[in-house]
């Protein structure tokens, strides 16, 4: 039987053990895919920090967020990939409590601002398309400031209200994550009290959150497919719907699996881990891949980026 400990007393659990659907002969092929998924993330991301910083055509709020959501994609990434790539090798499950503590606040941080970013980048979107005689006045330097700023305080907000729940219980010594990284869920399992305050208030949180967060979301693209529809030419509602399309295809594939992995109750089962391992590694990897492939600015600059003979020309 585990003996009960506090986090805010002494001592505190040293060590923690993170479990994974690590089979032995699967350990050097999931170590070489995890590891070179992560390296194109990060170059993906930074390709297109790298270009928006440089090109002056991409100096616009669109991309502003763009480059919020590159940076918040690595880091997510990086919270995560590297503990999952060190666990094939032996000896590499350990994580220090602190170290599990921290894991958790900075991922639902990254992960509630990235919710917020995603409304933002569809209100642009909106003010873009709904309203383009005024994006210009609305959308300035101070508003995309002022707008991506609360994404990453909104998100450290709750993160430390969530943070602060889960670890405000008390935990025992032999301690094993059975999950591939340190997430709510999987630490409430280990606690040595009930949790049922905590379930409800992670299943409230992150529902209403999201909900919220998709409603306006929704709110916004129907607005935005109402005007498409107006446009009487075919190639100009075809170039406004190719700069939708893309942060439409990253809300799907980053709501869907967030939702499904939350506000259900229940046992996290190896659904749950592949689900896990699809918005932790897949979907960071994913964003710079559709972002780029049907934005004609974005790959123009990149083309430009890759061979700078060719700065300065048009697309």
């Amino acid at each position: 039987m585990r003996r009960p400990l506090s986090t805010s007393g002494s001592p505190v659990p040293r060590v923690t053990h993170i479990s994974g659907a690590h089979g032995f002969l699967l350990r050097i092929p999931l170590f070489l895919i995890f590891l070179i998924i992560y390296l194109l993330t990060l170059s993906g991301n930074t390709l297109i920090l790298l270009a928006v910083v440089t090109e002056n055509q991409l100096h616009k709020p669109m991309y502003w967020f763009l480059c919020h959501l590159s940076f918040m994609d690595m880091t997510v990434s990086s919270i995560v990939v590297p503990k999952v790539i060190a666990g094939f090798v032996e000896g590499g499950q350990s994580i220090s409590f602190w170290g599990c503590v921290s894991q958790l606040f900075f991922f639902h941080f990254l992960g509630c601002a990235e919710c917020l970013l995603y409304t933002m980048m569809a209100f642009d979107r909106f003010l873009a398309i709904c309203r383009p005689l005024r994006y210009g006045t609305i959308m300035n330097h101070k508003v995309c400031l002022g707008l991506s700023l609360g994404s990453w305080i909104g998100g450290c907000l709750n993160s430390l209200m969530q943070t602060s729940l889960t670890f405000h219980l008390p935990y025992g010594q032999g301690n094993k994550v059975d999950y591939i990284f340190c997430d709510i869920p999987a630490m409430l399992r280990l606690a040595c009290a009930d949790t049922s305050f905590n379930e409800k208030v992670t299943m409230l949180d992150v529902g209403v959150a999201a909900s919220l967060s998709f409603l306006l979301i929704l709110t916004s693209y129907i607005c935005i497919v109402s005007a498409i529809l107006r446009i009487r030419s075919a190639e100009g509602r075809f170039r406004a719907f190719s700069t939708c399309a893309a942060h439409l295809t990253v809300v799907v594939i980053y709501y869907i699996p967030v939702v499904f992995n939350y506000v259900r109750s229940g046992s996290q089962d190896m659904i749950d881990r592949v689900v896990a391992v699809f918005y932790t590694t897949m979907t960071p990897f994913l964003n710079p891949i559709i972002y780029t492939l049907r934005n004609k600015e974005m790959k123009a600059a990149l083309a430009r980026l890759g061979n700078p003979r060719r700065g300065g020309g048009g697309e």
